[in-house]
C-alpha cells in the first residue's frame, strides 16, 4: 500500500466493480456478516482517497434519505455509508481524512442531519465523530418487507438542529 503523501483526495461519481473490488481486496463481509446479508440502497455522492496507481485507498458515500420519527413525522436525513478503508490501508486514520470533507459535502446538501448504519465495534469511532447513538428501534426496507436494523443507527447534527427526535424511527426505503 502507497504512503499516506502518495493517496489524494477525491470525487467519485459513482463506484466502478473494479473499484469495489480494489476496496474489499477479496473480502468476503468487509461490513461484516450482518451487513454482507442485508441489501443496502445506492448513494448518490462518493469521496475517496486515491493511490498514485489509481486505485482507491478508502471511500465514504452519501444519500439523502426520508426518515419518519414517531414524535416528529418525516424529515430528510443524509444517510452516509459504504465507509469502507481497503483491508491493507487500516489503522493509518484514512477515514478520519476522509470523514471531514464527507461531512462538508454532506452540509451542502441541505438536510439538517446525517444518520449512519455501522458494527458495534465502530460505535465508539463515530462518537468521536460528534455522531451519538439512536436509542429507539430504526426500521428499514428490505426485498422481504420491513426490518428492524440489527446494526447501530447513529447521527449528527450538520445544522443548527434541535436533536434528534424521541420514539421508533422509519427509514423509507433501503438502508444506506
Amino acid at each position: 500500500m502507497p504512503t499516506d503523501a502518495e493517496i489524494s483526495f477525491v470525487e467519485i461519481g459513482l463506484l466502478t466493480e473494479q473499484d469495489w473490488d480494489d476496496l474489499t481486496s477479496g473480502e468476503s463481509e468487509p461490513f461484516g456478516p450482518i451487513g454482507a446479508n442485508l441489501v443496502w440502497r445506492d448513494k448518490d455522492h462518493h469521496l475517496g482517497l486515491r493511490a498514485r496507481d489509481g486505485r482507491l485507498a478508502a471511500v465514504a458515500g452519501a444519500t439523502i434519505a426520508v426518515v419518519e420519527v414517531e414524535s416528529a413525522g418525516s424529515f430528510e436525513v443524509v444517510g452516509l455509508g459504504s465507509l469502507i478503508v481497503t483491508r491493507s490501508a487500516r489503522g493509518r486514520g484514512l477515514m478520519s481524512r476522509l470523514v471531514g470533507p464527507m461531512l462538508e459535502l454532506a452540509e451542502s446538501m441541505g438536510p439538517e442531519r446525517a444518520m449512519i448504519f455501522c458494527r458495534p465495534e465502530l460505535v465508539a469511532l463515530y462518537r468521536r465523530l460528534a455522531f451519538a447513538e439512536i436509542p429507539a428501534a430504526v426500521w428499514v426496507d428490505q426485498p422481504g418487507g420491513r426490518i428492524e436494523m440489527p446494526e447501530p443507527a447513529m447521527w449528527r447534527t450538520l445544522h443548527e438542529s434541535a436533536g434528534w427526535p424521541a420514539g421508533r424511527v422509519d427509514v423509507r426505503g433501503l438502508p444506506f
